[in-house]
């Protein structure tokens, strides 16, 4: 039998997230506190102890910087000292006339994807500072806590950290800046460090995955040696709305990893792509890109590079706009050395935007969260029939066309699996991950809850999947189908690997996505929440929202306001719902009069509360409320507040159903007495 409490964890998490997400929380101007720290909080107290802040969640210690190349007894690690800009130069500065891409060199961490996005971030000032926040610095109000904030899967995290940097021989070990003086760009990398366990824990990776957790924005890639005819300006387009873009070059094996080429292009290395330009050149109209290495040095040498003889060929204006002699990691090349020479494109859609038109589309998005378990939803890709049909299955349905007498509608869907680099500790690193999408049998359209299962899948072909099942954090892919409804299936490809997962999709034209995925494969074939199910779910959720993170003991109560009819002590799908509006409408009751904001009620509060719920009580049974449900210092609660609530609902509800000549009067024999009063 499945682990009801791994699966109820799940759906804790999922209706969690779409709670949160429907409050406004989690986006950038209200995003969450990781590790519960709250940076004006933090800097106030920091500022009245008169001492410097230190965080001891991410500590100045071995184990910050890593577990194996930069664990405790690696070369790499022997002599780092933790110390602050303040320490490091007379005088630092956080941000020195604004962010610039030469403010991001690399160090001795492999995180070069993450500074070419760093590098792609600097190009737009609105969204640098979603991340980098605005009010920081070494003067007024320095204390010695800075914070940054990142999307994390769903949602937006502020990341609060100390400025104690890791430096070896009197250098900082990490990324800096050319300049030496300015801060920025370390900070965040520590701030990044610590999200994701570690300074190790960054090293190899996509710029994707930096493009999207600097914006909340969504990828595709693009194989440079099947290019689209109008890459160029797609390319373009996408600099000027602000997309974030990256390029590699792939290796064939282990050895040519950050292999330099004869050009000087370096393997397996990340570059962002920073502008594209046409110049007139002996009389023909010629491409241009520009890149940079993250590393800031070691450059293409090959045509249009800095010193080349293209540019004497170019007019003298657009040359001294655009030539740059310095060894600072950023160059031009053509955009035909670009297609020959570099392997794969990484585009970031902050909106999603139709890259094939040059009018901007605003996409509808919607987002699932979701897990692969052993032995229950971990069921691998197609080539394992047995067990496919245990994956998540997400109902998808398109209702209108990308354009009038069109019977197709374009949308994008994108899988991404969760926390894997906080698990490299552990030996674990990305799952190979993938999906597929099938059009439902009409016998299952309109309906709810749908899960196919394996004779469906057994006489069905997709009629769309991921390009490929592939080993990084997120796979995407850009999908055109007849309006109609979907189930969209993500897997690992093997079966029993265990992962959590983020699936977004974006559709150019609004579409619906079942609400009842919620509670669908909560864990049992019967499609039923239990006692421990709902415990968990219910106590995970609720505590998130309490300030002293207390959690709801009397889920009996939940269960038997919903089955007393049946006495199966479980919630359907359709019960489960109606419970959880019943829950979200007692919180937006309770916050409403809980005028204090303290997180609990008076007992004046509370009475103005049962009525806004609905209940009209003599002063008599108000009082016995009051005696029941208060604390010692007769405040409520939303424990005991929901607690009373339920009650209530329940007996009105047991004894109008029980008055069935509506005389106001009811008779119970001994067994109902019993039953009426144990247990509800």
């Amino acid at each position: 039998m499945v682990d009801e409490r791994i699966c109820a964890t799940g759906i804790a998490a999922r209706l969690r997230s779409q709670w949160d997400r429907d409050e406004g929380l989690g986006q950038n101007h209200n995003a969450v506190k990781f590790l519960g720290q709250d940076y004006q909080s933090l800097k106030s107290q920091t500022l009245r102890s008169g001492r410097l802040f230190e965080d001891n969640l991410f500590p100045c210690a071995s184990s910050s910087l890593g577990f194996n190349e930069l664990g405790p007894r690696s070369s790499k690690t022997q002599g780092v000292r933790w110390m602050r800009p303040t320490e490091i130069c007379k005088r630092p500065e956080f941000i020195v006339d604004g962010a610039t891409r030469t403010d991001i060199c690399q160090g001795a961490l492999g995180d070069c994807w993450l500074l070419a996005a760093i590098a792609s971030l600097t190009l737009n000032d609105d969204l640098l500072h979603r991340v980098v926040p605005h009010g920081q610095s070494f003067r007024d109000g320095y204390c010695g806590i800075f914070h940054f904030q990142f999307w994390q899967f769903g949602e937006w995290v502020d990341v609060v950290i100390d400025d104690r940097l890791p430096v070896k021989d009197g250098k900082l070990l990490f990324v800096h800046s050319a300049e030496g003086t300015e801060f920025w760009s370390a900070l965040l990398e520590k701030a990044y460090a610590k999200l994701n366990g570690c300074y190790e824990a960054l090293s190899g990776g996509s710029t994707s995955e930096g493009f999207e957790d600097f914006t909340g924005g969504v990828t595709e890639m693009y194989e440079l040696r099947k290019a689209p005819s109008d890459l160029f300006s797609i390319i373009g387009r996408a600099i000027e709305r602000g997309s974030l873009l990256g390029c590699s070059i792939d290796i064939s094996s282990s050895m040519d990893m950050e292999a330099v080429t004869f050009k000087k292009l370096v393997k397996g290395h990340a570059y962002s792509v920073t502008a594209v330009y046409e110049v007139v050149y002996r009389g023909n109209m010629t491409k241009l890109v520009r890149i940079r290495n993250p590393w800031g040095e070691v450059e293409w040498t090959g045509p249009w590079s800095d010193d080349s003889r293209e540019w004497d060929s170019v007019d003298r204006g657009v040359r001294g706009q655009l030539q740059n002699r310095s060894e600072d990691g950023e160059f031009w090349m053509s955009f035909s050395d670009f297609l020959r020479e570099f392997t794969r494109l990484e585009i970031c859609n902050l909106t999603a935007d139709a890259l094939q038109n040059s009018q901007l589309k605003k996409w509808s998005t919607s987002l699932y969260q979701g897990e692969w378990r052993r032995g229950s939803t971990a069921g691998g890709c197609r080539n394992y029939p047995a067990t496919f049909w245990l994956n998540p299955q997400f109902k998808l349905a398109l209702q209108h066309p990308d354009a009038p007498g069109q019977r197709d509608c374009t949308f994008l869907v994108a899988l991404m699996q969760k926390d894997r680099r906080k698990k490299r500790r552990e030996g674990k690193d990305m799952e190979t991950i993938g999906f597929a999408v099938y059009e439902l049998w009409l016998q299952f359209k309109g309906r709810s809850g749908v899960h196919l299962k394996r004779d469906f899948f057994l006489t069905h072909a997709s009629s769309a999947r991921s390009e490929l099942f592939i080993n990084l954090r997120e796979v995407s892919s850009r999908l055109r189908l007849p309006a109609g409804e979907y189930i969209i299936v993500p897997s690992t490809f093997e079966p029993h690997k265990e992962a959590d997962f983020v699936l977004r999709v974006f559709s150019e034209k609004p579409c619906e996505r079942s609400v009842t995925r919620l509670c669908v494969c909560v864990c049992q074939q019967d499609m039923e929440i239990s006692v421990l199910e709902l415990q968990t779910i219910l106590n995970r959720i609720i505590s998130k929202r309490q300030p002293d993170g207390r959690t709801l003991r009397p889920l009996a109560v939940f269960l038997n306001l919903f089955t007393q009819n049946d006495g199966s002590g479980k919630l359907g799908l359709t019960e489960f719902h109606i419970l959880w509006e019943k829950i979200k409408r007692y919180l937006t009751i309770f916050r409403q009069f809980d005028l204090d904001k303290s997180g609990t009620m008076s007992s004046y509060e509370m009475r103005m509360a049962l009525e806004s719920a609905g209940f009209k009580l003599t002063n008599h049974l108000f009082q016995l409320i009051i005696l029941r449900y208060t604390e010692a210092d007769m405040s409520v609660d939303f424990d005991n507040f929901v607690t009373c609530l339920v009650r209530l609902e329940t007996m009105f509800k047991t004894f109008h159903s029980m008055d069935t000549d509506k005389d106001g009067q009811i008779s119970l024999n001994f067994f109902q007495w019993i039953t009426l009063t144990m247990f509800a």
